[in-house]
């Protein structure tokens, strides 16, 4: 008869994980952060351990993320008003400037050093890079994306990198644009035939009416919960692109919370997960 010992269950969580690890290996996890997951540095370390982790066990990851409160903070020390329509930042000339330097300066730097002080190689880019996110205008200075050219993240990916992109997108002529992280990711996980879209939250995931966390939903279900003012605000358009997401190939869409500990392993590496699934 098997002996157990006290520290018998933490391998239990290890051989639970093993089917996973063989499934995801070699497959694009597309994991997009933001919130107050980038404004605490042990959240974010914590963050950049799953990641890593992911890494490790063969998940090509590539990491977006987005930056609002940082911009907005540093707008208001400059005495620079922002206004939001549908959520996303009204961008004249004067804010994209700064919208740029804390996107592909500050913020992405900082995501970065967190990823690669865990054992992992990982590198900053956005989508001005090699034109790689090309978007139209949607209004002013805010972009709405259009293509997704992969040849140089697919590159990034097989020379062993994470690739952590800033959501700053470009028209074709070669104007800069601010643009919605989760659109971004959306988009990148479709053009790129990821297996997984993971959106990290400052929520549990998406929440019943009578506050209970939906383990699953598909497109019908939420634009019934949509109508009926249960999932609202900012979730209205995170579920909407999640939906997009796989109703055009990517298999599944995660959203959960990036203030759990390990988060990221318990929703992709346990049976149970924790947060809520879209599927089509």
């Amino acid at each position: 008869m098997l002996k157990e010992e006290k520290f018998s269950h933490k391998a239990e969580v290890l051989t639970e994980s093993i089917p996973y690890f063989l499934r995801f290996r070699d497959k694009i996890f597309v994991v997009k952060i933001g919130g107050r997951i980038l404004d605490d540095p042990y959240v974010l370390d914590m963050i950049a351990g799953d990641i890593v982790l992911l890494y490790l066990v063969g998940v090509k990851v590539i990491v977006v993320h987005g930056g609002g409160k940082e911009i907005t903070q540093i707008l208001e020390k400059l005495g620079i008003k922002s206004e939001f329509k549908e959520g996303i930042r009204k961008t004249t000339d004067e804010i994209m400037e700064v919208v740029e330097m804390v996107l592909d300066g500050k913020v992405n730097s900082k995501v970065v050093s967190a990823i690669c002080k865990k054992g992992a190689k990982a590198i900053g880019v956005s989508g001005v890079d090699a034109f790689s996110i090309i978007s139209e205008v949607r209004e002013g200075r805010v972009g709405k994306v259009k293509e997704v050219r992969v040849e140089e993240i697919r590159k990034l990916l097989l020379s062993g990198f994470i690739p952590v992109i800033s959501p700053i997108t470009v028209l074709e002529d070669g104007t800069s644009m601010n643009t919605n992280a989760d659109e971004v990711a959306c988009e990148l996980a479709i053009w790129i035939g990821a297996e997984k879209l993971l959106l990290l939250t400052d929520e549990e995931g998406v929440l019943d009416k009578n506050g209970n966390l939906l383990k699953t939903l598909t497109k019908d279900i939420s634009e019934k919960l949509i109508a009926e003012g249960v999932i609202k605000d900012g979730m209205v358009p995170k579920v909407r692109l999640a939906v997009k997401a796989v109703e055009n190939g990517v298999r599944k869409v995660h959203i959960i919370s990036g203030l759990i500990k390990h988060s990221i392993l318990l929703e992709i590496f346990t049976d149970e997960g924790i947060g809520t699934e879209i599927v089509k």
